[in-house]
């Protein structure tokens, strides 16, 4: 069956992707081909790039789904944007003890399930939420030496924890406030979950000393972890071509349904059909939007489709690293002279005719936060003539159709982005657009997103943020001067003191009057261009599993519960 449907296009919070065997016993239910094995293979459509998503260089929705069902956490966000608390893990909700920074500190207090155990049998702990804490501040808190975690903020607000038993109590610095604070270990998080502390000590690193606590670090995003605290463990793969988990024994919550989940990273897409209809894979949600795709599987009998509006938004971002693009009045030809409704267009009227451009960078257009700061702008319009206006105002000349200023060249400039098909088809109208103006742009794809954004090997990109609901982080990350996000290298004094008024807030109002503030001044730097909140894809094959389907509040997608996947009777 095919549903499309319009959802709401929420905040992003963080950041933008063949066969091992295994032997493995099954309980005798559906086989699946596999002698009474309950197994099931899923797509997961781009390389990792690390095997824990804290850093800069593993932040993608690609080590997140890579890692569902092993890392513990908190609450998720529910396909319906409801908040559920994860009392598997929980003894109770988080309690807040106090919200009010003129009181006191603002402070809050977790406790784990007493049952709650890592798969060698070890408790979970205040402890490990403790070190959790410390691995995703920045290393000028002094925790972590040479951390470099992607999204510190909220980290680095805490001031002190103190871990007793099975709780764990936070306390923030003085005078400050976070009206999202259940969000430090959830499936949102940075990590998304939390990560044990016990195994810094069996490798001989003591988690209080900086430099120990560093190469625990590394050592998370270096090694495949053989640990787990959710309803599956990876029992083989690699970063290259798959990972394989089967149950974790020593889970405490209900007992998985399936021996054996192989999860594939494939980015050709164009393979994802035949695969399907020959029972090679039975689902994906793939990060990109592809018609293709769409078109190709919507009418087999045995597969869902859903295509809806989700969290992840495209975007084109310019470096200002390089010296030419410091120059506001050259950014602004450039956003000027990309045409937005013309790349949507292409990509996503014929299977989503219902697209509608973005024209904020941190809410939705259905939000109640929402304010239009495009409204009045000539960026993402293609109007050629303003954008050679913008220019000639500014001093640049066009020299037998190549800009230039003083007698220099302006570019050419890599322009990249991940092979795939929405940013190929989007790429190449930027190089088009740009052409027009007398700028070369030369495309270069990467199948590491995380490593190309986290050096800075660009100077345009398109990439997309995949968040969640929450939002009060979102302009620190983005913009802030010194967030390890803000790859192109935006430096704003006063979008700094915002974005931190934002993130500090005692409530949710005066966060988003703060962030749309930032947005006030950040647009007409032309920094950052949106260009939609993308359509996803979900298939899977419906007579075949059950209990599987979209999130599209959640990084996890389709994998968020699936410790409750199973084979049809």
């Amino acid at each position: 069956m095919f549903k499309r449907r319009k959802t709401l296009a929420l905040a992003a919070a963080a950041t933008s992707a063949v066969m091992v065997a295994s032997g493995c016993s099954g309980d005798g239910g559906g086989d699946g081909g596999n002698g009474g094995s309950k197994e099931v293979t899923w797509v997961i459509n781009s390389l990792p790039g690390a095997w824990q998503a804290t850093s800069l260089s593993g932040g993608s929705v690609y080590v997140i789904q890579m890692l569902s069902g092993v890392l513990p956490y908190t609450g998720q966000w529910q396909p319906d944007a409801t908040y559920e608390y994860d009392l598997n893990v929980l003894a109770e909700e988080p309690e807040l003890i106090n919200d009010d920074p003129d009181e006191g500190p603002f402070e809050w207090k977790i406790t784990l399930a007493d049952d709650a155990v890592w798969s060698d049998g070890e408790p979970m702990t205040g402890e490990d939420l403790r070190v959790s804490w410390m691995l995703g501040t920045s290393p000028d808190e002094g925790y972590c030496g040479g951390c470099d975690p992607r999204a510190s903020t909220s980290f680095d607000k805490v001031d002190n924890v103190e871990a007793d038993g099975k709780t764990a109590t936070f306390q923030l610095k003085e005078g400050l406030a976070d009206p999202e604070w259940m969000s430090l270990f959830d499936a949102h998080s940075q990590s998304g979950g939390f990560l044990p502390a016990h195994l810094a000590e069996e490798n001989g690193w003591d988690v209080d000393d900086a430099d120990d606590l560093g190469e625990y670090y590394t050592w998370l995003h270096d090694e495949r972890p053989e640990w787990s605290g959710g309803p599956y463990m990876i029992v083989d793969g690699d970063l290259e071509n798959e990972v394989v988990k089967e149950p974790n024994p020593n889970w405490f919550g209900d007992e998985p349904k399936l021996d054996r989940i192989t999860m594939m990273y494939n980015t050709d897409e164009g393979t994802f059909a035949n695969a399907f209809v020959n029972g090679e894979i039975d689902g994906a949600n793939p990060a990109q939007y592809s018609e293709d795709v769409i078109l190709e599987i919507q009418d087999l009998p045995n597969a869902e489709v859903t295509v809806e509006e989700g969290a992840v938004w495209e975007h084109i971002d310019l470096n200002l690293r390089n010296e030419q693009l410091q120059d506001v009045e050259l950014r602004r030809a450039i956003f000027t002279a990309i045409d937005r409704d013309d790349i949507a267009n292409r990509n996503f009227g014929g299977g989503y005719p219902e697209y509608e451009l973005k024209n904020n960078h941190v809410f939705g257009n259905d939000s109640e936060y929402y304010v239009d700061h495009f409204e009045g702008e000539s960026q993402g319009t293609g109007d050629i003539e303003e954008a050679q206006s913008i220019l000639e105002d500014a001093g640049y000349e066009l020299d037998d159709d190549t800009l230039t200023l003083d007698g220099d060249e302006i570019g050419p400039f890599r322009l990249r982005s991940t092979d795939t098909v929405v940013r190929n088809t989007s790429v190449q109208l930027i190089q088009a657009q740009l052409a027009e103006i007398g700028i070369t742009a030369n495309i270069e794809m990467t199948d590491d997103l995380g490593g190309m954004l986290d050096a800075a090997e660009y100077d345009i990109v398109q990439f997309g943020w995949s968040g969640s609901p929450y939002f009060t982080g979102n302009a620190d990350q983005f913009w802030h001067s010194g967030s390890g996000s803000n790859f192109g290298g935006y430096s704003n004094d006063e979008v700094d003191e915002l974005a931190e008024q934002a993130i500090n807030a005692s409530d949710l109002d005066t966060a988003a009057e703060a962030s749309n503030q930032a947005m006030e001044i950040v647009v007409p730097e032309a920094y950052v261009l949106p260009i939609m909140a993308e359509p996803n894809y979900f298939f899977v094959n419906a007579d075949r599993l059950v209990n599987v389907h979209d999130n599209l509040q959640s990084s996890y997608r389709a994998t968020y519960n699936i410790g409750e996947w199973d084979l049809a009777d």
